[in-house]
């Protein structure tokens, strides 16, 4: 009797250690060990976010609310629900002439609009290989029809501006899977954009869904930045995206959950999973709440390249859905970014602790590292060095051969739209094969 009454304290105070840790747990010990970013890097992050909230602006001629801080002229393109069909999120095309970059912002989830729902509702677990890796497949197929939509708008626009302006890709939420997953054709393919240079290309998703396997978020963490607010629950909630939003009236239950399940499933046994999505990319933690101490604090900005530990535990939280919204992101980011330029200013008689070309170098070591550290964890598909560049077609091989620039090549195919259909086929046959063999149990490589 006296060893059933023991073992039974025992279940208890496991339970209750485990419920405390859990209820006590916040979002800033996801990134306790990541070194600061720095101003240079996290400038772009504001004025993006603000330029997904002009998506939602009925007449930025006559805004209902200041404080956007762009010119309406230079909006190219605004495509309403009406003109995507339920295909994508409304979006808009902005040419930033002041920081020499063209924008695609794609806005977040409509919990009116059904068309949303029906994009994440497209994608069972394990659906859909490609790049040698997994994503959710309702987004792959809104970022393909957007670049069939847009691709030729894109190219021309960088060509006209003489071949100097980055191209940038932003999104949040549900924005942020589409323009993640459309970054990585862009790379891929970048002929069918005019040749654009890589180091030009760049995504931010705010407020991030998870869209592809881990191999994947690793290997484009160089091209793709995912920021991620405090306690936000999108990032961490591996939940396929259907189950949360088929149960967004009830998901603080849904959370707990979840947060229950995953105490018993093992991070080896996660990284293993090679169907597992993750957020995308290089990311960035705006920590501004801490443990024990009411109120929001001066927020920081912390980067990493994480493999293993990847915003995994659910934190609960009464933020964790207000840490999802796009205007306090905005907010809180515009904070961070004002307090590491005061404080690089403080210094200015000295030196910066780290020099500009020092933090380039390293950030490739950290993206190196973290695809070799991503191999030594057995992370299925997982390659310790970026692939080769892909083959280029007979067009951008025309270009390049007898000294013809790119121009010269697009007029021998002029009236020809690039169907970004095609470039998907192609990906997905050359994986098709790893697919196979992966059912079977072997182990590959991409």
């Amino acid at each position: 009797m006296s060893v059933a009454c023991g073992a039974e304290c025992v279940f208890v105070l496991g339970c209750a250690r485990w419920l405390w840790k859990r209820c006590t747990y916040i979002g800033s010990y996801d990134s306790a060990t990541w070194p600061p970013a720095t101003s240079d890097e996290f400038e772009p992050v504001p004025r993006l976010c603000r330029l997904i909230l002009a998506i939602y602006e009925p007449d930025l001629r006559n805004p209902t609310t200041s404080g956007y801080n762009l010119n309406p002229d230079n909006i190219l393109k605004r495509v309403s629900y009406t003109e995507t069909e339920g295909h994508a999120p409304p979006y808009l095309i902005y040419i930033d002439h002041v920081n020499r970059e063209i924008v695609l912002a794609v806005r977040g989830l409509n919990l009116a609009k059904e068309s949303d729902y029906k994009l994440l509702l497209d994608n069972k677990l394990g659906q859909q290989m490609f790049d040698g890796g997994y994503v959710h497949h309702g987004l792959l197929k809104s970022a393909v029809w957007l670049l069939n939509r847009e691709s030729e708008t894109l190219k021309r626009l960088w060509l006209e501006n003489g071949e100097e302006y980055g191209m940038v890709f932003v999104g949040h939420s549900l924005g942020s899977g589409v323009v993640a997953l459309l970054t990585i054709l862009v790379v891929n393919h970048r002929e069918r954009l005019g040749g654009i240079p890589k180091e030009k290309i760049k995504c931010y998703a705010i407020a991030p869904a998870r869209c592809m396997s881990l191999n994947l978020a690793v290997k484009y963490a160089n091209v793709i930045h995912s920021i991620v607010l405090q306690d936000d629950f999108l990032p961490r909630t591996a939940t396929p995206l259907e189950d949360i939003f088929k149960s967004i009236f009830c998901l603080p239950c849904l959370l707990f959950l979840v947060c229950l399940r995953d105490t018993f499933i093992s991070e080896s046994r996660k990284l293993r999973d090679p169907r597992r999505l993750y957020a995308p990319g290089r990311m960035y933690h705006i920590v501004e709440r801490k443990f024990c101490r009411c109120g929001r604090f001066p927020p920081e900005v912390r980067t990493a390249i994480p493999v293993d530990g990847r915003f995994e535990h659910i934190v609960l939280s009464c933020n964790t859905t207000s840490d999802h919204a796009i205007i306090w992101i905005e907010r809180e980011a515009e904070k961070a970014l004002q307090t590491m330029k005061d404080r690089s200013s403080e210094t200015v008689t000295v030196p910066p602790t780290v020099q500009k070309f020092e933090r380039l170098q390293t950030i490739q070591k950290e993206h190196k590292d973290a695809l070799e550290r991503a191999v030594s964890l057995n992370v299925p598909h997982a390659v310790d060095s970026e692939d080769k560049e892909p083959p280029e077609n007979n067009e951008a091989e025309e270009s390049n051969n007898g000294g013809k620039d790119i121009t010269n090549s697009q007029s021998k195919s002029s009236g020809v739209k690039s169907n970004w259909d095609e470039v998907v086929e192609k990906l997905l046959k050359k994986h098709r094969q790893g697919d196979l063999d992966l059912e079977k149990g072997t182990n590959i490589t991409p």
